[in-house]
């Protein structure tokens, strides 16, 4: 079997510290080669932009890509003539077709404490937000005219066609398209391309339609109810980093982006940490939650990614907790704890 090639981000902040055990996971899972790339805020410092096209070349040859973290204060601006780390993403994402972004959330029993919400509440919780990665306000027309800023909203009709059959793919009850229909032009396209798709091709699946606000609160309010949401690609930005904080902490959240033929990108939901930089006190897990994607949606490897999935699970109820868990493990001994478990 030939040996899978892995372009490794770590990017900024705490990402090279759970990028190393990353690694060593891996190596325990099959063989693969890595190659390491400057991306993010030190590939601003080394070369001026966040993504050059060496990096974007090795990412395109490459069977997955994993990515740590990007961004922090050292390169925040409003100048708009200045490069931002978190601007190398959204040209990666563009660059790979990346237009599916999956982010899995199932709170684990052992941390139904470290949720700030009730454990009757988000019990039983096993959910996927779909979020769409490529178009929307992120990607429209933006400027400034005197003393007035513009972002444009711009969906095609073939955009939300291929995010929302993603999710009717990945649904097996339910799915739950989220818009703005009652204020947005471009969710009302949104809206009649959801329930044409649905009519023709999914009507075995059921199909609802939530305004944005409303879900935002029902997240937190009865998020068992939902199996399967697909929304544009702020309205998800938003939502699944609210969805994140069901578990307990952003910490444990991994995502995979996915599109056409070429390689995935796997990486953890949180930043880049800059306040815990260097401490050694990160937590690892949601990047080795993020590998776990990698193996599964990347290069098919179900029963490698179960194992790193359950090893994670296993230590969690064995006691592991790092500071964001409201423990001390370090990001060594979670590593460890981890490893063990495989």
């Amino acid at each position: 079997m030939a040996k899978h090639t892995i372009a490794l981000l770590p990017g900024d902040g705490i990402g090279p510290e759970i990028t190393a055990p990353t690694v060593a996971l891996l190596h325990q899972m099959g063989d693969f080669a890595f190659e390491e790339h400057p991306f993010g805020g030190v590939s601003i410092d080394a070369h001026g932009a966040a993504l050059t096209p060496a990096v974007e070349a090795a990412c395109r040859r490459a069977d997955a890509v994993l990515l740590a973290a990007v961004g922090g204060p050292k390169w925040d601006t409003t100048d708009p003539s200045r490069p931002r780390p978190e601007q190398g993403l959204l040209e990666l994402r563009k660059a790979l077709g990346l237009y599916a972004n999956l982010r899995p959330v199932r709170p684990l029993r052992a941390l139904y404490d470290a949720s700030p919400l009730k454990r009757e509440i988000i019990d039983g919780t096993d959910l996927l937000v779909v979020r769409e990665l490529t178009g929307g306000l992120y990607f429209g027309k933006r400027g400034r005219d005197g003393d007035t800023a513009y972002d444009t909203m711009v969906y095609s009709v073939p955009e939300i066609e291929r995010i929302v059959r993603t999710a009717f793919r990945a649904a097996k009850s339910r799915v739950t398209s989220v818009d703005k229909a009652n204020v947005l032009e471009s969710s009302r396209l949104w809206r009649e391309v959801v329930v044409r798709v649905h009519r023709e091709e999914f009507p075995h699946i059921e199909l609802e339609h939530v305004l944005v606000d409303n879900a935002a609160m029902q997240l937190v309010s009865n998020p068992r109810h939902f199996e399967v949401i697909v929304t544009e690609n702020m309205f998800g930005d938003i939502l699944s980093d609210e969805a994140a904080m069901l578990t307990g902490s952003i910490g444990l959240l991994p995502s995979a982006s996915m599109g056409g033929d070429g390689p995935g990108l796997f990486e953890p939901v949180h930043g880049s940490a800059p306040d815990i930089a260097g401490q050694g006190i990160a937590n690892p897990l949601a990047m080795f939650l993020s590998a776990a994607l990698l193996l599964r949606h990347g290069l098919a490897m179900e029963t490698e990614a179960a194992a790193v999935e359950s090893a994670v699970d296993r230590a969690l109820a064995d006691g592991l907790r790092t500071g964001d868990l409201g423990g001390s493990a370090t990001t060594d001994e979670a590593t460890r704890a981890v490893l063990n478990n495989l």
